[in-house]
């Protein structure tokens, strides 16, 4: 009995899982990569450490996805955290896993799992052709049949057509060309484009785990300031939407870090949606604003002739401090026993609502993945198969799921793809 015939579309983790598995499996495979190097987008990831999946238990694990989570659930049950580590572990990379559950290759290196990915997969059969880009899907009734291309190096698989490039056939395509998210890596939203043109459905493409911008110069004159541990509230047409605890980070047009990345997904939709949204930051969560009230007035009875600026590096980084100041219409060089009562109720607020009105958010080029895509209801969770055209797949970042920080969305993406490398190479 002849070998299926497999062609996949991108060479990150998505395509490499898919194309390694379905070699595995005994099929032939080739996967086509328009960059002339694969992996480019995944040696990115973690910020260069690759934080591949995370070890919370799966039902707190596909609450990070949203909505999402309920078309994975079964995907993931069926490769997941212990599956990927155990894998990695195969391919000679050692994990090492944080007090948070975040799973990173014990080298701190994002190169060392492309490496071993493209290894594993051509040591295992998988005809890697770089330098590929798919054009369009060839179909027959409602079945794909193969692809069309420019460029590749795959002489004996050309089938020379002036117009429209050349031809690979084949009994299966799965499509894991990735988001829109870093374009300069090859997203470029190559998929969405291949998929509504056999008719499937796109949900509006939006940067997801991103960046955003805020009104003023606040932010500016913070650059660089880094808040563990405080308390975000994000406010939508004045009404709280939504509550985080952790880290974020000032830039010079707004806020970042992981809590802003996380709680980006609602606020970039609200934008989109033109509502108002603020963000509330509480400096000080662990105390209440009685406890605050009395810590300054015991502190500005205490050291009274101390100036208000000096005073509150108790409670706040330097940088912090002319901002609150400034905010509260406090003169920095006022002593503690001038403080009135009314001042010092600004302030000790102040430190439990530091808002920041949001004004806009990062382009795909900054985010780290993409929201939106082909929708799920349109594909098969068993299998990846497409349930509008038989033999085409997706896995990965293609599809409309997307997660937060903490290596959620790579575990989906190695998951997707181990399940299509099964089921189209049967």
């Amino acid at each position: 009995m002849p070998k299926r015939k497999i062609i996949v579309i991108g060479a990150g983790p998505a395509g490499l899982m898919a194309a390694g598995t379905a070699a595995k499996m005994g099929a032939r495979v080739i996967l086509l990569e328009k960059m002339p190097y694969p992996g480019l987008k995944l040696q990115l990831t973690g910020n260069g450490r690759c934080n591949f999946t995370n070890t919370t238990p799966l039902p707190e694990f596909i609450t990070h996805f949203g909505p999402g989570g309920k078309f994975l659930r079964q995907t993931v049950s069926r490769f997941f955290s212990s599956d990927l580590i155990a894998f990695m572990r195969k391919l000679g990379i050692r994990s090492a896993i944080e007090s948070d559950g975040r799973v990173f290759p014990a080298s701190g290196k994002a190169e060392e799992v492309a490496d071993a990915l493209v290894n594993w997969a051509v040591r295992g059969g998988v005809t890697l052709s770089a330098d590929t880009s798919v054009k369009r899907l060839i179909i027959e009734g409602r079945r794909v049949v193969g692809v069309k291309v420019s460029g590749s190096s795959l002489q004996k698989e050309k089938s020379h057509t002036p117009r429209e490039g050349r031809e690979f056939l084949a009994d299966a395509v799965v499509i894991a060309c990735g988001g829109a998210s870093y374009p300069n890596t090859g997203s470029t939203g190559d998929g969405y484009r291949l998929a509504e043109t056999v008719g499937h459905t796109i949900i509006p493409l939006r940067p997801a785990l991103v960046p955003i911008e805020t009104a003023g110069n606040v932010a500016n004159k913070l650059q660089g300031v880094s808040l563990k541990d405080v308390k975000v509230r994000v406010l939508i047409n004045k009404k709280k939407q939504a509550e985080k605890t952790g880290e974020l980070i000032f830039t010079h047009f707004g806020l970042s870090g992981p809590m802003i990345l996380n709680l980006s997904g609602l606020i970039v939709d609200a934008l989109r949606q033109n509502r108002n949204v603020i963000v509330s930051i509480d400096l000080i969560p662990d105390l209440d604003e009685q406890r605050i009230n009395v810590l300054l007035q015991k502190r500005m009875r205490e050291s009274g002739k101390q100036k208000i600026k000096t005073i509150l590096r108790e409670f706040l980084p330097n940088k912090l401090i002319p901002v609150c100041l400034d905010s509260n219409g406090i003169p920095p060089d006022r002593v503690g026993h001038q403080v009135t009562t009314a001042e010092r109720k600004r302030l000790r607020l102040w430190l439990k609502d530091f808002e920041l009105e949001v004004t806009g958010f990062r382009s795909f080029s900054e985010a780290m993945v993409t929201a939106g895509g082909v929708n799920t209801k349109e594909v098969d969770p068993r299998t990846m198969e497409s349930r509008l055209v038989e033999g085409l797949y997706f896995a990965g970042e293609v599809l409309d799921i997307d997660a937060d920080t903490g290596g959620y969305n790579l575990q989906a993406a190695f998951s997707t793809g181990w399940i299509a490398g099964h089921a189209s190479s049967r």
